[in-house]
């Protein structure tokens, strides 16, 4: 797998290249079933499966195994990589990775839907002083 649906502070090309180390091309797509939330106290959501709920998000592709440890660092221990069906805009499918909150972490979303062009406003520089500090991630694998 080589492909990684993102639907958060990943969307943003600048955050995603920091994260793993080099800038990956990308392209819009949904991911149906599911339903994005923000969490508790943070500038970043979580996704969970619900029947009809639909995300917008953003494909990266090309995405190696070293890029893989550092996200999977980055997203820490309330996420689960999983496979998920994603649609592009054209209509065409395909199975992707996606960052999906682990059942026993639930409690941390809130009900409220989270909205990416909030996060651009208000959000993305809280998130990058607090988080920033990942760039460093390569050293620490």
């Amino acid at each position: 797998m080589d492909k990684l649906f993102t639907y958060g502070s990943l969307m943003c090309e600048d955050i995603m290249s920091m994260v793993v180390g080099r800038t990956l091309s990308y392209c819009k797509a949904v991911l149906p079933d599911y339903l994005r939330y923000k969490i508790r106290n943070e500038q970043y959501p979580g996704v969970i499966q619900v029947s009809g709920g639909l995300v917008e998000g953003v494909v990266y592709q090309g995405i190696e195994t070293r890029q893989w440890e550092r996200l999977d660092r980055f997203e820490g221990d309330i996420y689960s990589r999983c496979r998920v069906l994603i649609t592009y805009p054209a209509g065409s499918e395909d199975m992707v990775g996606c960052y999906v909150v682990k059942p026993e972490h639930r409690h941390m979303l809130t009900e409220e839907a989270w909205d990416f062009e909030t996060f651009l406003r208000r959000g993305k520089s809280i998130f990058q002083t607090r988080f920033m500090g990942f760039k460093d991630i390569a050293q620490e694998i």
